[in-house]
């Protein structure tokens, strides 16, 4: 399904192939040769644009996300795993992300990196071209730290500071209503969806 969000409706190459069942909304640009497979979603939010490069596989029930706030760009030959999710990252050429993987707000993925089975990249986090994240570890800071995932406290003590709360979300971590005043931006941003129009798969 091919959606148009507020005033933005994808931009999709004629050689570029989407399942029946996937969704490609907003302001979204594919290049050739790229594939978006069964249950995945390509979703831009509020205006952030996603830049998909060519020849890039999204396979199935993959997201990749962007928001007013963070936009998404990847580059070419780019393949997503099942199951991995991405929002408002910066993803260069080349570069693989296994299933269940997860890549932040403001990260940037370096030309051929890996991001291996359940593995994270934080906000904010930059891994060199060529680097790789270990099966279920958690990569965090600027350049990038590998961690396991029983090293929470090593963790939050890089991860604290990147500020997700207020790196996403522009709220305090700090505020007593931190949910509330989350949920009530969120919800007033996707409003827009009640006034979805739908185009034809190309």
């Amino acid at each position: 399904m091919i959606t148009s969000y507020r005033e933005y409706t994808p931009l999709i190459d004629t050689d570029v192939w989407i399942a029946p069942d996937a969704t490609v909304s907003g302001n979204v640009t594919i290049g050739a040769g790229s594939r978006v497979l069964h249950g995945a979603r390509i979703v831009a939010e509020g205006g952030g644009a996603i830049q998909i490069g060519r020849c890039c596989i999204v396979m199935e029930n993959a997201v990749i996300r962007a928001t007013t706030r963070h936009p998404c760009k990847v580059g070419d030959h780019c393949l997503f795993g099942p199951h991995s999710h991405v929002v408002g990252a910066q993803i260069e050429d080349e570069v693989f992300v296994a299933t269940g993987a997860s890549i932040f707000h403001g990260a940037v993925i370096g030309k051929g990196a890996e991001i291996r089975v359940t593995g994270t990249v934080h906000l904010r986090s930059h891994l060199p071209a060529g680097a790789t994240v270990p099966i279920g570890w958690i990569a965090v800071g600027d350049p990038a730290q590998n961690f396991s995932p029983d090293r929470h406290e090593e963790i939050w003590a890089v991860q604290k500071p990147l500020d997700f709360p207020g790196f996403v979300y522009g709220v305090e971590r700090t505020s007593p209503d931190l949910m509330r005043q989350v949920t009530t931006r969120l919800s007033e941003n996707l409003r827009a969806h009640a006034h979805t129009a739908i185009e034809p798969n190309t």
